[in-house]
């Protein structure tokens, strides 16, 4: 048993002691939007306290005082609404004051479950009218030395809670936030903040998600939504990133060469073999660190599927690569920590179709894809012929099974690109869905030319962008007159998350 002593007006004043019992048989999974200071403050006191003889309890616009009190009793925290009546107006019928306690209905259940007889309240403050007819301890906000009552001594029971909270805000934190972790850490629980609400976003709350494993779980913020219990699973069962986490963006940044093994003509990718391309790309990602305030994770993308000016066996006009011959390149990129964008042109083949036949690579963490558009011929085109094209049904089709298969094998998110550098290469774009929480989804401007030519184009395809979807980048060295500089790159409105090199 560890005894916690008050500041001020203790044992000598008379009163008894009081105790609080931490809830060590940790169950459950729950998410609440954070801005009902009542409910947000009631659910992290019962994530982390069994019963409590004592609490501390003020307004909302007592946040900072109740949770420092909070912290130093060792017992839960609980606010009200921005208001709060006297008790005694309460007691005596109060039309203001019955408002707010039906209001703050959260609070006076959470206090009757602990069980609590004695409130400290900061002085200054009306005290809520949930406070009911239970003792009243006053403590100065400043100094936290209690003012008027008789302050008991507190003892708990319980090494420490099995709680654990998640906020989806750091310094900005809410009112109830605020308050809700003081009362989670005073319980020895863990609070743990979440870029974005994402428990996949880093390899630092990857690691809280799986210590919460066997904890009672809440989740206060707005950007939880109904995603934090599939996003938490992900994060306690999925594999890594390279760059760590298991959600893609915002965490990182990403710089690839782009081409085919081989294939000079291609892209840099196929310039050199595959110990040299390694190389390459670290020494690529390298030169964005200094710049980029995420940081850079090398990638690859490889042509996987190549336009062809011959039909082929199979008569689509393009050349698909074996997967046995990619296989080195993919295990050689986990081995060195390069994500890897499988990149396909498939002539008048579908993407889905194409997609399927490189399903088991595409079971590796580390490996997205992309759709390069340009290259999807209707019946009776040729390459270079026409720009090729392809409608928002196909793209959703293949984003649907890229998705449903990240999901049935317990995968991270995975990049899955969209190549474009005009409005006719993707039709109907409106239509896209980018809403499956499996897949990152990028909108890559594919032009070359005069700066200026490549930033009318990269301005252009911003316009009615669907949401969800992110913005990359492509620099071409040979077509580029001249080619950006890794800084003017990230000059770029917004900066992209992801550049490739051809």
């Amino acid at each position: 048993m560890v005894a916690v002593l008050l500041a001020g007006g203790l044992a000598a004043c008379g009163s008894e002691d009081a105790e609080v019992v931490l809830r060590t048989d940790g169950k459950g999974v729950s998410s609440l939007a954070g801005d009902d200071p009542a409910a947000a403050t009631a659910a992290a006191s019962a994530l982390a306290y069994e019963s409590a003889d004592v609490a501390v309890l003020g307004a909302e616009s007592d946040s900072w005082a109740v949770s420092q009190k909070t912290a130093e009793v060792g017992a839960p925290g609980l606010l009200t609404g921005a208001g709060g009546a006297p008790a005694a107006d309460a007691a005596a019928g109060d039309e203001g004051a019955s408002g707010d306690a039906e209001a703050d209905d959260a609070v006076s259940e959470e206090l009757d479950r602990l069980g609590v007889e004695t409130v400290f309240v900061p002085a200054g403050s009306e005290t809520p009218a949930a406070a009911g007819d239970r003792a009243v301890v006053t403590f100065n906000p400043e100094t936290l030395e209690a003012e008027e009552g008789d302050a008991p001594e507190v003892s708990r029971q319980g090494d420490a809670a099995n709680a654990s909270l998640f906020l989806d805000r750091g310094s900005d934190r809410t009112p109830a936030q605020e308050v809700a972790e003081a009362t989670v850490e005073a319980a020895d629980g863990t609070a743990t903040q979440l870029p974005e609400g994402d428990p996949r976003a880093t390899a630092e709350t990857v690691e809280a998600a799986k210590a919460s494993e066997s904890a009672g779980v809440l989740a206060l913020g707005e950007s939880f939504a109904d995603r934090f219990e599939s996003r938490l699973e992900t994060a306690r069962t999925a594999p890594e990133l390279p760059g760590g986490g298991q959600s893609l963006f915002p965490g990182r940044r990403m710089v690839a060469a782009y081409g085919s093994p081989g294939i000079p003509s291609l892209g840099i990718l196929g310039e050199q073999d595959l110990d040299a391309t390694v190389d390459r790309v670290q020494e690529l990602a390298a030169e964005y660190e200094d710049v980029s305030a995420e940081p850079v994770v090398p990638a690859m993308e490889i042509i996987t599927t190549v336009a062809s000016g011959q039909a082929g066996a199979d008569g689509n006009y393009s050349a698909e690569l074996d997967p046995e011959t990619l296989k080195p390149w993919v295990e050689r990129a986990a081995e060195e920590g390069i994500y890897v964008v499988l990149d396909l042109q498939p002539g008048t083949s579908s993407f889905p179709e194409q997609a399927k036949l490189y399903e088991d690579l595409l079971r590796e963490p580390h490996v997205g894809l992309a759709l390069d558009s340009e290259w999807r011929l209707e019946g009776g085109q040729r390459h270079l012929e026409q720009i090729g094209s392809v409608d928002a049904a196909e793209v959703n089709e293949t984003a649907q099974w890229l998705a449903d298969l990240t999901a049935e094998a317990g995968l991270p998110q995975k990049a899955f690109v969209l190549h474009q550098f005009s409005a006719s290469m993707i039709t109907d774009r409106e239509d896209i869905d980018a809403s499956r929480d499996e897949l990152a989804m990028l909108l890559h401007a594919d032009g070359h030319g005069t700066p200026d030519l490549k930033l009318e184009t990269w301005n252009a395809l911003q316009r009615d962008l669907p949401a969800g979807v992110r913005m990359a980048w492509k620099n071409f060295y040979d077509e580029d007159t001249p080619m950006f500089t890794p800084e003017q790159t990230l000059e770029l409105d917004p900066a992209p998350w992801f550049v490739s090199y051809q």
